[in-house]
């Protein structure tokens, strides 16, 4: 599955769009390579996103779930 459907589909960003200009900025990351957001997930993947004030790791169990790894707030300043 594309990566952006992915994120879209789990709802752990709510918008495709949201999801490519992360990917597009070099915001997703797997195996600390960043991703297109046409790049391919599978199972057994474990994605870092930084989003604007979070950073979140998550290891993709199949095409409609995930496992929350790590989850933090990032403090800006």
């Amino acid at each position: 599955m594309r990566l952006d459907k992915f994120l879209k589909s789990t709802r752990i960003i709510k918008r495709r769009t949201i999801a490519q200009e992360l990917a597009k900025n070099k915001r997703i990351f797997r195996n600390q390579i960043a991703l297109k957001p046409s790049s391919e997930i599978k199972s057994g993947d474990i994605l870092e996103i930084f989003l604007k004030n979070r950073y979140l790791k998550v290891k993709v169990v199949s095409d409609a779930e995930y496992e929350i790894l790590e989850e933090k707030k990032i403090e800006e300043g």
